[in-house]
């Protein structure tokens, strides 16, 4: 006899075979993937619009005299005005009515930023601590767990560190493209990516190999088309502007992933080739260490080629994790991952270095910090302190909320520091607020210490 169904079992009970079969459709095929792509590509057009204003391009808001006295400028909003009155030169803003509030764009708040700076009380900071003669910074953030918020964390501090007045310029080394997204970057191909710069750095290797060869006689290694045109690009070629004045860009795309499977195929070309420090060896080349304050480097949630280049190249290294057993024991994971490669790295390096009585590579980082990000205080207190217990001063003491200011923010393709906050609940947007400028708060620390101890060391060698 049948058992009688009962209506209180759970979904995945007496499932009727010739129904799922039904419900199952055709085999798919490779074409399938293809519509499938075109179909997300249609759809994320779509999306994209919603974060562009009618030119087609992304325009950052105006920001109030309530929102520059608040967050921006550190001052009363009465002596605010009285400044304005009594330079009429400086930047006024606009008024949406006859007796509304000012607002200002950003490249005003810049210079109002810059005037109190220079006549305002010294006893504020109107401008960020930035030592000179120092060349910029440069933030990882990165773990190869995907979802852990990794790019959403880069471009906000990306962006609070612009509305502190700093000159940012943020690299995409995913290509999977959010960041570029974010920052509505435009690339079209590997060639206005990263790619030719690990292209140019490996054919600079191959050419002075091939001078070494010529001076033994012996033939050198001929540099294919994709060689020989890499070496006529430069990073600064790469660099796109944004909406934002003080912001730029090195986007990402899609092919960029073609550097995973060319990097390793020109590293066994040549095992001479340092691969690892192509990016930073290409920053310095071309300069944009010293056209900006802070570079931040999103990297692929993967511990590949492109990633161990960021990784090489930064002078601090953030690590986003949620505070959850998963992603504690997965981070865990990518920290021995970098152990065993960049050790892997130094003691191959070195073991020749040694041979030849040269000095030996010792990778070094100014700062790793591991931030808890998506905080859900009432779900997750006890998990995260025991996160702390056994990370110590690797985990930040700051856990980055997750407010309903997050979700709207992305639902409109912007970032935080975007969004006009007459759009939202005033509680919201300034509760939404603190857990951004604290996790800034936390991160430019770091910065701040860290330059402020190359400041000292630099002057320590200048008096010996």
């Amino acid at each position: 006899m049948r058992a009688e169904t009962r209506g209180d079992l759970p979904p995945y009970f007496n499932i009727n075979p010739d129904e799922a079969r039904a419900a199952l459709g055709q085999p798919a095929t490779t074409d399938r993937f293809q519509s499938i792509a075109r179909a997300c590509e249609a759809g994320r057009s779509d999306l994209a619009t919603r974060g562009l204003e009618e030119s087609g391009g992304r325009q950052l808001r105006r920001f109030s005299t309530w929102e520059i006295t608040r967050y921006l400028i550190p001052v009363a909003q009465g002596h605010f005005r009285r400044v304005l009155k009594q330079n009429p030169d400086l930047p006024q803003g606009v008024s949406e009515t006859a007796s509304g509030a000012k607002w200002f764009t950003f490249d005003e708040v810049l210079r109002l930023k810059a005037h109190f700076g220079q006549e305002g009380s010294k006893t504020k900071e109107y401008m960020p601590y930035r030592p000179k003669g120092l060349p910029a910074k440069m933030v990882a953030v990165a773990n190869f767990k995907g979802g852990v918020g990794k790019t959403s964390t880069a471009a906000h501090l990306a962006m609070s560190a612009a509305l502190d007045g700093y000159k940012v310029l943020v690299v995409d080394l995913d290509s999977q493209g959010s960041m570029t997204s974010i920052f509505g970057g435009k690339v079209e191909d590997e060639w206005q990516t990263v790619f030719p710069l690990f292209a140019r750095h490996y054919a600079t290797h191959l050419r002075e190999a091939n001078q070494r060869r010529a001076d033994l006689g012996e033939a050198p290694v001929p540099l294919d088309e994709t060689l020989s045109e890499a070496l006529t690009v430069s990073a600064s070629d790469l660099i796109q502007s944004t909406h934002w004045p003080n912001i730029d860009l090195i986007g990402a795309q899609l092919n960029l992933y073609w550097a995973e499977f060319q990097v390793p195929v020109w590293r066994m070309q040549a095992r001479g080739w340092k691969l690892w420090d192509a990016l930073t060896d290409s920053f310095e080349a071309s300069g944009i260490l010293d056209r900006y304050d802070v570079i931040f480097i999103d990297t692929p949630p993967a511990l590949g080629y492109l990633t161990i280049n960021g990784l090489a190249a930064a002078d601090i290294l953030l690590v986003p994790l949620g505070a959850s057993f998963l992603e504690f024991d997965s981070t865990g994971r990518f920290f021995d991952m970098l152990h065993a490669t960049f050790g892997s790295i130094e003691e191959a390096e070195n073991l020749a270095a040694r041979a030849l009585g040269r000095s030996e590579l010792n990778f070094e980082w100014d700062a790793v910090r591991a931030v808890i990000t998506r905080y859900d205080g009432a779900q997750q207190a006890e998990l995260s302190a025991l996160m702390q217990s056994y990370l110590g001063s690797t985990l930040s003491p700051h856990k980055q909320d997750f407010t309903a200011l997050i979700g709207q923010a992305g639902e409109q393709v912007r970032g935080i520091y975007e969004a006009d906050y007459r759009d939202f609940n005033r509680e919201t947007y300034v509760r939404g607020r603190e857990t951004f400028d604290a996790t800034y708060a936390a991160f430019k620390q770091l910065l701040v210490g860290s330059w402020r101890r190359d400041e000292l060391a630099a002057q320590s060698a200048a008096a010996e």
